[in-house]
């Protein structure tokens, strides 16, 4: 049987779907038990060589296990990184490699899931991999097309990620309507303004009704960095005046605070030149606190705490405490709605910014859009949210499947 399958490979969670020739609608794919989206993270048990993805893996590692968790994988996508050796389990491994054992494991699922063999592949990219770089961003496409190949997924094309979104939102929509959709994911913030109308959800062509996309490379992972330099990072020294009134030197708080660099600071190296910064503190706890980080390897963990606490302050708008107990006994910190909307406010204005940029190429006023359409696990922020009303007044927010519809949409996409 001929099966297409759409993979939303994103920076913090995966997604996908399928569709044959003769289907109604888009199937989802339940990835790791029920869940139709997969943690995109890998941990290699250093114990028993096995490989652990998804929610699998990082609780393998919070549990601590031994070995290496990864995570934002993506990210590495378009910077010489990708090609770079790290160590797992005693072999020097590339990180493209890691992505394509990765891939190959949701192919993998996916196909016992579906009962069939995948003929083809519609893999979602967001606008720019990379601001302002055409070169950058064609290669971080390229890499991603070499490690699908090498996970052997076949016949693979690409579309952008909010343009599926659309095309998954067109089939729930009843008369033609101005959409602006707003795909917020772990790494990017995309944009898109299209012409949507029942009548056309099964055309073949749809250049026309594609008004405009605009992208920026903001997302998940950049908001969880800016709350940990700003909640968590300060109790291991972050913005710290030392007894020669300098600050701390802060590139160790920067690289513990980003998901893709935290392993690097596990290093022997990396090691002796966070010893090396003693003299530095005045209060000795906070180097005491930053040293078990390193030496626990417990960087993930307070990233998987923030993350989990941005979720907690902004879905129930209450203050979430990380408890950091593990760190230190009775160590604490909070994480509020307010928190959120200040924190992350520079941040949020240039997306917003990004989404007004896109209507404006378009050719419309804000008040012409007949709804916001909105995608991706972050564009959940009520933060964000909010702006966006306050960007677009009167212009209805319509909440979609947030980590499932680009997937579909992807598939829809290739039967049209």
């Amino acid at each position: 049987m001929s099966a297409t399958l759409g993979i939303d490979f994103g920076t913090s969670n995966s997604a996908a779907s399928w569709i044959t020739p003769t289907s109604t609608h888009a199937q989802p794919i339940a990835l790791e038990g029920k869940a139709t989206s997969l943690p995109t993270a890998i941990f290699f048990n250093a114990e028993d060589r096995s490989t652990h993805f998804g929610r699998d893996a990082v609780s393998h590692y919070l549990a601590g296990t031994p070995g290496r968790l990864m995570r934002s994988l993506k990210s590495l996508l378009g910077s010489s990184l990708v090609l770079e050796h790290t160590e797992v389990n005693g072999q020097a491994m590339r990180f493209l490699d890691i992505i394509t054992v990765f891939l190959a494991e949701l192919k993998h699922r996916a196909e016992d899931q579906m009962g069939t063999a995948v003929t083809r592949v519609v893999m979602g990219r967001p606008v720019h991999f990379v601001d302002d770089d055409p070169q950058r961003d064609a290669l971080a496409q390229a890499m991603l097309l070499q490690a699908a190949q090498a996970a052997g997924l076949p016949d693979i094309s690409f579309q952008l990620e909010p343009i599926a979104a659309a095309l998954d939102y067109e089939r729930r929509i009843t008369q033609e309507a101005l959409v602006l959709v707003a795909d917020i994911g772990g790494g990017t913030s995309d944009f898109s303004v299209l012409r949507l109308s029942p009548q056309k959800k099964n055309a073949t062509d749809r250049t026309q009704d594609i008004l405009a996309t605009r992208g920026i490379h903001i997302g998940g992972t950049d908001f969880d960095h800016k709350l940990s330099l700003e909640r968590v990072m300060p109790l291991l020294g972050f913005r710290h005046i030392g007894p020669l009134q300098r600050e701390v030197p802060s590139s160790v708080f920067f690289d513990l605070a980003t998901w893709h660099l935290i392993h690097w600071r596990y290093q022997p190296r990396a090691l002796r030149e966070a010893q090396a910064l003693s003299p530095d503190y005045a209060d000795v706890r906070l180097h005491q606190r930053l040293m078990r980080v390193l030496h626990e390897r417990l960087g993930h963990h307070l990233a998987s705490d923030v993350e989990q606490a941005k979720i907690a302050a902004s879905t129930h708008g209450l203050a979430a405490t990380l408890d950091l107990a593990y760190l230190e006994t009775g160590l604490h910190t909070s994480l509020s709605a307010t928190h959120l909307g200040e924190h992350l406010h520079l941040q949020l204005q240039r997306v917003v910014q990004c989404a007004r940029d896109c209507v404006a190429s378009a050719g419309l006023e804000a008040g012409a859009l007949d709804a916001t359409y909105l995608t991706g696990g972050s564009s959940a922020l009520t933060p964000f949210q909010q702006a966006l009303r306050d960007a677009f007044p009167g212009t209805p927010l319509v909440q979609g499947d947030l980590l499932g519809g680009v997937a579909a949409g992807l598939v829809w996409g290739a039967a049209q």
